[in-house]
């Protein structure tokens, strides 16, 4: 187990409650049993965010915690009691899980387990499976949203993909998964995993979109003006004389959109200067008198 229940939690030493409270409940759900099956990392989380939860939430336990660290907690440091899982909606309740009491608090649990299970508690009974599958959508897409339809167990499911979605996400659909097994249970629900194809020119990272953009050296000496790809279509851009290579220029607002607010990150594009292989006669001749006048400026200078 970690020793610092703090960091455990993702929380500051000055965490009030009510923020103990709120990261305790997103790392339980995360790290819950149910949801990674198998999963022996996802179990020591899982039973290290509710030791940490269990110290921090107790005012007494905090305190002795907080002057002499897991000593003064007493024994070997566990804190977990024990509880009836059964004796009312509010409180403290535990549940054993591998040997190990897992105690949440004052957490109703018809309310935490119902991210997991859509709702009853421990009845598991009669709930539909939960179901997964994936689909594959284009970048652009995934930049601005759209809409699919897929077909599940001989049901045909519209999904509503959100502008910014990126490769390796998931969507949930509560209650399009499998159907209870029993008349009156409620129905699983439905894991999308989102795929999205590689783009020919532009690559993505968060809400930035970059690409590279090729120039001739004569081009970033003079300065030129160029076409560049975006995800909303080809733009003019100027690049100004005695670019080098590897300069990056943004082009504010092509970029993803945030979903909070709607606005879009920019587009990078690098420019990369193309040194010339073959050379005509005139073309060494110009060059040469270029190296030639720059030589002299050099040392005249220096």
């Amino acid at each position: 187990m970690a020793e610092d229940y703090y960091e455990i939690l993702g929380v500051n030493k000055n965490a009030s409650d009510d923020e103990i409270k709120k990261a305790y409940r997103k790392l339980a759900l995360k790290y819950h049993p149910d949801r990674n099956p198998g999963d022996k990392e996802a179990e020591k989380k899982f039973k290290e965010v509710n030791e940490a939860h269990e110290v921090l939430s107790d005012k007494q336990k905090r305190t002795r915690y907080d002057q002499f660290g897991k000593a003064g907690l007493g024994g070997n440091g566990n804190p977990f009691g024990g509880g009836n899982p059964f004796g009312g909606q509010g409180g403290s309740y535990s549940y054993s899980f591998n040997g190990q009491n897992i105690n949440f608090g004052d957490f109703d649990l018809n309310d935490i387990f119902s991210s997991f299970f859509g709702g009853g508690g421990f009845n598991r009974r009669n709930r539909g499976r939960d179901l997964q599958t994936s689909i594959t959508i284009d970048f652009k897409d995934a930049i601005f949203g759209t809409t699919k339809t897929i077909n599940i167990e001989g049901k045909n499911i519209k999904i509503k993909i959100p502008a910014g979605i990126d490769d390796g996400q998931a969507i949930k659909l509560s209650g399009r998964g499998g159907e209870a097994p029993e008349k009156g249970g409620e129905p699983g629900d439905l894991y999308i995993q989102i795929r999205v194809k590689p783009h020919k020119t532009l690559t993505r990272e968060g809400r930035i979109i970059l690409s590279e953009q090729h120039i001739s050296m004569a081009d970033a000496a003079l300065g030129c003006e160029i076409e560049v790809e975006t995800i909303d279509g080809p733009i003019t851009m100027k690049v100004p004389a005695g670019t080098q290579s590897g300069t990056p220029f943004k082009l504010s607002g092509h970029g993803v959109p945030i979903r909070a607010d709607g606005d879009r990150g920019p587009h990078i594009v690098s420019i990369i200067v193309d040194t010339p292989v073959k050379l005509s006669k005139r073309q060494r001749e110009i060059l040469e008198e270029f190296r030639s006048n720059t030589s002299k400026k050099r040392g005249f200078f220096g």
